[in-house]
């Protein structure tokens, strides 16, 4: 068995969302017969030790005498590639997407166009970058008109719908954009999408991915305006995973398709939540998340128990994952 570092918080918004994620797999790990190290990323951007130790980071020394790190990161300085990038620095063997595919996912236009040029069927999106806005927002709209209404406005690098807003109406575009553009300088507007939301969990490497049973998401919320924004995310009870999803076999088959070529595709490893808009036997790719939430009772967790693996078990394949992974990639010459 290994001695795992499983980092936790972090300085985005999603820091105590991280931090019980972190705890859940500490506690998955225990489980799998691990040697667990918890290190707390304060919302400064410190790394501590349990006991409110500093962490010392010296390249090429690796991390507390760790045999791999596990990161439980949310959103920007966690999954965008920051962090990933410092792990390969210290030289440890680390859980998830490498630099390339955690920045790619992370950034909603960077991953849809790498999706479009690779003829994956996704929403019709816009692209809003802040100096056009600023230049002539009146030729923006036009543009973005072309999507119809209602449309999804969204930060580009920010997860867990943080900054999304919809714009059901013409007047509520230009508001939503100038919202998004508060949390980034790259914006992206996305056209509605009928049917139900789908997810399913990917495990493996980029070379054969492995996917797990379909979900449906469903708001529990009486509002027929509520979607699933973070409220219903972390909330209890604020959404309900049903699996296997109600579509057809067919429409599962090219769901799972696509969500392991989207996997390849975008330089991901070890793992990944993959959300989809399924009406009829039409399947749209919605994103790739390449670090979920990671409670026991997350959808990640969940559509894995459905498929048949436990949730220590599955914390454990992945921490086997990232050093089989680290000593490929390390047999290399540089």
């Amino acid at each position: 068995m290994s001695k795992v570092a499983v980092l936790g918080g972090g300085r985005s918004s999603e820091h105590e969302v991280s931090l019980r994620s972190a705890a859940s797999v500490a506690d998955g790990l225990r489980s799998a017969g691990h040697e667990v190290v918890p290190v707390h990323l304060t919302r400064e951007g410190a790394w501590t030790t349990d006991d409110g130790r500093t962490v010392t980071l010296t390249p090429g020394a690796g991390l507390l005498d760790c045999d791999v790190a596990f990161p439980v990161l949310h959103g920007p300085f966690g999954e965008d590639g920051a962090v990933q990038g410092l792990l390969e620095l210290l030289d440890v063997p680390y859980v998830g997407a490498p630099v390339l595919g955690s920045a790619v996912c992370m950034d909603k236009l960077i991953s849809k166009d790498l999706m479009a040029a690779a003829g994956i069927p996704q929403v019709d999106y816009e692209a809003v970058q802040a100096a056009d806005w600023d230049a002539d927002r009146d030729a923006v709209l036009e543009r973005v008109a072309g999507l119809g209404l209602p449309v999804w406005v969204k930060p580009s690098r920010l997860g867990s719908s943080v900054g999304i807003a919809p714009a059901h109406t013409a007047d509520e575009v230009a508001p939503a954009i100038e919202g998004a553009l508060r949390h980034d300088a790259r914006v992206i507007v996305e056209a509605a999408a009928t049917g139900i939301e789908a997810e399913t969990a990917v495990l493996g490497s980029g070379a054969a991915p492995e996917v797990s049973e379909v979900g449906q998401i469903v708001l529990t919320s009486d509002d027929p305006d509520a979607w699933y924004d973070y409220e219903a995310k972390y909330t209890p009870g604020g959404m309900e995973l049903r699996v296997p999803a109600p579509i057809s076999d067919t429409a599962k088959a090219t769901l799972r398709e696509i969500a392991a070529r989207a996997f390849t595709l975008s330089c991901v490893e070890g793992l990944a939540r993959v959300d989809f808009f399924v009406d009829g036997e039409t399947v749209l790719l919605n994103e790739l998340n390449t670090l979920p939430g990671f409670t026991e009772t997350s959808v990640y967790g969940k559509l894995w128990e459905a498929s048949g693996v436990a949730y220590p078990d599955l914390v454990s394949r992945l921490v086997e994952l990232a050093a089989e992974r680290f000593a490929r990639e390390r047999a290399h010459a540089f």
